[in-house]
């Protein structure tokens, strides 16, 4: 099969899945940010941290509610990786610099998870499951619950409240962040995907040496990095890594599930105003915008532009050679579109024009469709 076939046919069912789960999936999100009642589970959180679910919220409380939850995660996050040494499963690595330390906690705690550590050589187990994985499902709740009080109020409630922070920010992990993810954490697991506490295990390499090879737990983690538009990686090499992407159809699932929440979300904007239309017209420019940006990467790369690409018939350099040329380069551009940061390919190796789309992503301000609620929030700034 040919590079463009592979493309076309990886390229389409992805957009055909995308638009069955848009409607299901855009119900679910606006059932569980108007829902009149909570869940069991629920009601514990909110004793737990003295919220009442029945308090709406003023934007100056709601504001405040966000900023204080995301100043004690940062600080909880900081203090975790130092401490790193005196927690269990911490594999004997030291307590994170304090520079670092910081970079990282802002990092993850502001869904931008930039990294400047290689995971599976500086991080335990402890920290990765319970710090920096924790995270992605908190700051991903945050950046949706913003955009269910952004829509409330274009709503125009005339009351002047946007709901409340702490139900939102509960309804949304428990609803659909945790299901999701224990979901495809399983699904992860039974493609190949490491998932277990092992400290590691030295294998001799083809060549005669020795290689210690950590384990993990990196399905539960790779789930939520692609659902919340995190891309944190468990290891250095990001979903170019064996363990984090094994085969082509969690490729697939990867990029499906770092756009399936933002492209359904207009349809919560829509039901919310009691306008569909509003919604359609939302999506329709970020799957522009999107098809645009896409269908330009995969041109320009299988093109292969350049002496050297030419001479081997596409631009393999820094591609895994498990996924090809169109996998990865659709790769490129769905993380670049959603603000996600993970990746299967080094963008700097890209073509001069293939590694234009990526930064035009960049530019263009992550809204198509963006990250998990900054895209929607982010589109309806520019509009």
């Amino acid at each position: 099969m040919s590079e463009w076939l592979a493309g076309v046919l990886f390229v389409t069912s992805l957009a055909v899945a995308l638009v069955v789960v848009h409607r299901p999936l855009g119900d679910l999100l606006f059932w569980v940010a108007t829902s009149p009642r909570d869940l069991a589970p629920e009601r514990f959180a909110y004793r737990l941290v003295g919220a009442d679910p029945k308090t709406e919220q003023s934007w100056g409380v709601y504001t405040r509610s966000v900023l204080a939850f995301s100043a004690v995660s940062i600080l909880f996050l900081y203090g975790f990786l130092r401490l790193q040494s005196h927690l269990p499963l911490s594999l004997g690595f030291p307590g994170v610099a304090p520079d670092q330390a910081w970079n990282t906690a802002v990092s993850f705690v502001t869904n931008t998870n930039w990294q400047s550590y290689s995971g599976e050589s500086t991080m335990g187990h402890l920290v990765q499951m319970a710090g920096l994985a924790v995270q992605n499902f908190a700051s991903a709740a945050v950046g949706i619950a913003v955009s269910f009080a952004l829509i409330r109020g274009f709503a125009h409630t005339g009351n002047g409240s946007l709901g409340n922070f702490w139900v939102d920010l509960t309804r949304i992990c428990f609803r659909l962040l945790l299901p999701a993810a224990v979901i495809g954490a399983i699904v992860f697991i039974a493609a190949g995907m490491v998932q277990n506490l092992s400290p590691g295990t030295d294998v001799a390499t083809l060549a005669g040496n020795s290689q210690h090879i950590t384990g993990g737990p990196v399905a539960s983690q790779e789930i939520i990095k692609e659902l919340g538009t995190n891309g944190g990686g468990f290891y250095n090499a990001n979903s170019a890594h064996p363990f984090e992407n094994p085969t082509s159809w969690t490729n697939w699932l990867e990029v499906f599930a770092l756009l399936a929440i933002s492209f359904s979300l207009p349809r919560v904007f829509g039901r919310m105003i009691s306008d569909l239309r509003q919604g359609y017209a939302i999506v329709a420019v970020m799957v522009i915008l999107a098809v645009i940006s896409i269908a330009s990467v995969n041109y320009f790369q299988l093109q292969a532009g350049g002496t050297v690409p030419q001479a081997v018939g596409a631009a393999t350099e820094g591609t895994e050679a498990r996924f090809g040329i169109s996998q990865s380069a659709t790769f490129a551009s769905a993380t670049t579109l959603t603000s996600t940061g993970a990746v299967n390919s080094f963008h700097d190796s890209y073509t001069a024009l293939g590694g234009m789309v990526p930064i035009a992503n960049m530019m263009l301000g992550e809204v198509a469709p963006g990250g998990t609620g900054s895209g929607l929030y982010g589109m309806l700034v520019l509009r």
